[in-house]
């Protein structure tokens, strides 16, 4: 037997011995907290709650005053502090922002995304994001995102939605969300139209190299390092499928730059405003750690954003219409207020289905948690002490979910909690409410990915009718991303 091999009976037997004890231990004090064994830590305890670690975190954070410290096996690499607490969220992201930069933990877990927005730190962080506020705010930027929203929804979304009510097939929604971001996304970041969506549904290697990767960045938090680095190194699980499809990416990806750079080369590139030739163009003197000569750097930048914007509201779309089919009450007045307030030129109008988009990603948050590290030793409001280096993270997903936070309806999906009593949409702090991020790193794409949002739900509420297949299994996907693991099957039928 290999190594992996008796590594995988080793966890076996420890999540055997754990699961007895700790089934005992919850049932006579009747909450989920996890036994802290000699060398190995609380590990084995977890290990039977990882896939499902979200809603696992929801009841220690609850049942721990909404910190909670995780000590991994001796020498693993693996503690953590979990905290979903808004004093110390907003002391980490904001008023102590400074010290808590993501870390070289966090660079090594992500290390797919290279020099991204998404991962770096410090100097160069601040040169990306003031570059990026530079292109997200341009006005042929902003021009383009809308028109090739406008452009899919008429070429890619509405034929292959007719196609579907027309000859009743079943169909992913999940799967058309992420492809209809995937074109638009590409589009801005890089001038290219992938064309994955339409009536075919062609092969996307995108997904599958992203949606592994995302997968296998989740269990590294919880892998010792030396095992998931061993599995990279053999090329075996996860790990070793995220690195063959990484590379088939990053051929393909080569390619386009290959192709941009000789286009501007030979003068036939014309002024793009698509944020790969930006890039490529970016002015040194003011940025100066950034390389637009670098062929490498320019596909760390690109990637990132590239994941960001595909990733993040294809999920909040996926949900917020499988909550739609949960709740007909919703839907109904988010219709009734199209129906009756909708301008195409103002859709801030549309006060109900924002409040409802804003209920989704508090329940639903496509980043369901975020990595920080502290660069000196600190005392949280909370009276936790963290070390240098050390690992936290802020449980976006727990954070919505928390009785004490969002009172004794949590749990429950109320749009009205958005509206106040004057009808206006309620505003709710960052770090209570994080979907975008909050403090110096809050998303600057929040308006552009809220607009995209809305233009989507508007067309497709208006058009057509969906029922989500009778039986199909909801379940989020372990990952950086919460994705629903078999997708959303629904059946469409047009409206007359």
């Amino acid at each position: 037997m290999g190594m992996i091999g008796l590594l995988e009976v080793f966890v076996a037997l420890l999540f055997f011995l754990e699961f007895k004890c700790s089934f005992l231990h919850k049932k006579s004090h009747g909450q989920p907290i996890l036994k802290n064994w000699p060398f190995l830590g609380m590990l084995p305890g977890m290990l039977a709650h990882i896939p499902r670690i979200f809603d696992f975190s929801v009841e220690v954070l609850e049942a721990t005053n909404l910190t909670f410290s995780f000590k991994g096996p001796w020498l693993s690499g693996t503690d953590m502090l979990f905290t979903a607490d808004p004093k110390n969220i907003h002391h980490i992201l904001s008023l102590n922002f400074r010290n808590y930069p993501k870390g070289p933990e966090a660079k090594k877990i992500f290390d797919a995304l290279g020099d991204g927005i998404l991962s770096a730190d410090m100097e160069l962080w601040e040169d990306l994001r003031k570059s990026n506020h530079v292109i997200f705010h341009h006005p042929d930027f902003l021009n383009l995102s809308l028109s090739s929203n406008i452009i899919k929804l008429k070429e890619g979304l509405v034929p292959f939605l007719d196609n579907a009510a027309h000859e009743k097939i079943v169909i992913d929604l999940q799967d058309v969300f992420k492809r209809f971001m995937f074109d638009t996304s590409s589009i801005l970041m890089t001038g290219d139209d992938p064309m994955s969506l339409s009536i075919e549904m062609p092969e996307v290697v995108f997904d599958e190299a992203v949606e592994t990767g995302e997968e296998a960045i989740y269990y590294r938090y919880f892998k010792p390092v030396i095992l998931w680095r061993l599995q990279s190194w053999l090329g075996t699980g996860l790990e070793g499928k995220m690195q063959t499809y990484l590379a088939a990416f990053n051929r393909r990806f080569a390619k386009i730059i290959s192709s941009r750079r000789e286009e501007i080369s030979r003068g036939e590139s014309k002024q793009s405003v698509d944020v790969l030739t930006y890039y490529m163009n970016v002015d040194t003197t003011k940025y100066k750690l950034l390389k637009p000569g670098n062929d490498t750097f320019i596909r760390d930048v690109v990637f990132s954003l590239l994941l960001a914007g595909r990733d993040t509201t294809s999920s909040a779309l996926t949900w917020f219409f499988w909550l739609l089919s949960k709740h007909p009450e919703v839907m109904t007045k988010i219709q009734h207020e199209i129906n009756t307030k909708y301008d195409p030129t103002d859709l801030e109008k549309l006060v109900y289905l924002h409040a409802a988009l804003s209920e989704t990603m508090r329940l639903y948050p496509p980043l369901p948690f975020n990595h920080k590290s502290p660069a000196k030793p600190d005392v949280l409001p909370s009276g936790h002490k963290v070390e240098a280096n050390s690992k936290i993270l802020i449980c976006i997903y727990a954070l919505g979910r928390m009785r004490s936070i969002w009172g004794e309806d949590a749990l429950d999906f109320k749009p009205e909690r958005w509206i106040s009593d004057s009808g206006d949409l309620r505003h709710e702090p960052s770090y209570k409410f994080m979907a975008f991020n909050a403090g110096p790193r809050a998303c600057l794409g929040k308006h552009l990915a809220l607009l995209q949002m809305k233009i989507v739900a508007v067309e497709i509420i208006q058009k057509y009718d969906f029922e989500v297949t009778k039986g199909h299994e909801i379940e989020p996907v372990p990952s950086v991303i919460l994705r629903i693991k078999h997708g959303l099957n629904v059946t469409v039928t047009k409206k007359t």
